[in-house]
């Protein structure tokens, strides 16, 4: 699936609610996703706080067609860090252009026609947002499960008891390092760690629920078993990770993307790893981690379902477009807060047909029209490849994931 404005909108984590948790995504990278959680904000696109929020996410329209999960909705773009990996490059100016508080509440209206989807209020910082506090209960009276990703800083002992109080159940936070050198490095901003630490004790203080997301570097990789622990001691719900999507600011970390070889080993780590631990974790724009869990299940004998993997094992890889969405600070509809993908938008569109009838929306959700390996892939219908990746390092969102090792059976895939 949550995540903020640097994890866009994903995508997939647990938001509470579910015994086993789960992102997100996508779209806030301000999280992760599938079946809900804070995932990936918009950036996040993400992105996603990810997870379960508990309930039944997603569901379906008055139609009967299948809603979204999950919605990372950048209420604001403007930010006060400015980190290294930003799909939204983000700036602490206004922005101009933003829904304006009628706009916001009327496009709140329209979430309930697709179902029940779970609502990631990230940003850019949700809390630089003049009206959070107002749009927050808004959405809350109309039956919606809301969390939120911000980035820790602006958080105190005030605001975050408002933030409980309006009705969000659960807040990401992102760590993107055990210590203040590291994290603060990737933020952009010295102090961010400290910030992000004492916010963390005053959602704790308040009773708020909260999880842990960080984005996977080949300058923190080797630091993973520091980062979990630092999580576990703060009390976290649920750790995301999230691989680097090389969009936004993360263009110039080209040399911090981690190799095909590296994402396959990162990710057969956290298969065996998550066994240690009772706490949710969750991959993030890390779609091809289903491929390998039931890979790794086959080997071990181990049936792939909800007892046994809980949220993992009934949702995708990549949701962008198919379970979850992005809605941009100026109404745009995007599959994810990575994939740049101009799907609509709400302001001359109303947003259920936006997901109903978007043709970019409708490519996503038939694997017949992927291309290259993708389309070939007996695992696509639980991967899917990272369609934001296949836009920015190959040119088409509808090609094979560029980082993805595994050669399918039927052969090479399709072409484009």
């Amino acid at each position: 699936m949550m995540s903020d404005s640097k994890h866009p909108g994903h995508p997939g984590a647990n938001m509470g609610g579910h015994p086993t948790g789960h992102p997100g995504g996508q779209p806030g990278q301000a999280g992760s996703l599938d079946a809900g959680g804070l995932g990936h904000p918009a950036g996040h696109p993400g992105g996603h706080p990810g997870g379960h929020p508990g309930g039944h996410p997603g569901g379906k329209s008055a139609d009967g067609l299948p809603g979204p999960r999950l919605i990372a909705w950048e209420v604001t773009r403007s930010c006060n860090l400015v980190c290294k990996h930003c799909r939204a490059e983000a700036h602490l100016d206004p922005y101009p252009g933003e829904l304006s508080t009628a706009e916001a509440k009327a496009l709140i209206d329209t979430f309930p026609e697709t179902g029940s989807p779970i609502i990631i209020f990230t940003g850019g910082e949700p809390l630089m947002r003049h009206d959070l506090f107002e749009l927050i209960p808004y959405a809350k009276s109309k039956g919606l499960r809301c969390v939120m990703a911000p980035n820790g800083t602006l958080l105190t002992a005030e605001n975050a008891v408002r933030i409980r109080e309006a009705g969000i159940e659960r807040c990401s936070i992102s760590i993107d390092g055990p210590t203040a050198e590291v994290h603060d490095l990737f933020r952009g901003v010295p102090g961010a760690f400290d910030k992000a630490l004492a916010g963390i004790g005053y959602l704790k203080a308040a009773g708020l629920e909260f999880q842990i997301n960080t984005t996977v570097t080949k300058d923190n990789l080797h630091q993973f078993k520091d980062i979990f622990r630092l999580a576990e001691s703060l009390g976290a719900a649920a750790w995301h990770i999230f691989l680097l999507v090389p969009t936004g600011r993360a263009v110039e970390l080209g040399a911090q993307v981690i190799t095909a070889g590296e994402y396959e080993e990162v990710l057969n780590w956290f298969y065996d790893f998550r066994k240690t631990t009772h706490m949710q974790l969750k991959a993030t724009c890390a779609p091809h981690y289903h491929r390998i869990l039931r890979q790794r299940a086959k080997e071990e004998g181990l049936p792939v379902n909800f007892e046994t993997f809980g949220l993992d094992a009934v949702s995708r890889g990549c949701l962008g477009g198919v379970g979850f969405c992005f809605i941009s600070h100026t109404g745009r509809v995007q599959p994810c807060g990575y994939l740049d993908l101009d799907c609509g938008n709400v302001r001359e569109t109303p947003f259920p047909e936006i997901w109903r009838n978007s043709p970019e929306f409708l490519n996503l959700r038939n694997p017949k029209v992927y291309t290259g390996k993708c389309g070939a892939c007996e695992y696509e219908r639980v991967c899917g490849g990272c369609r934001a990746r296949a836009a920015t390092m190959r040119g088409d969102y509808l090609a094979e994931e560029p980082l993805c090792s595994f050669e399918p059976r039927k052969g090479q895939g399709k072409k484009g």
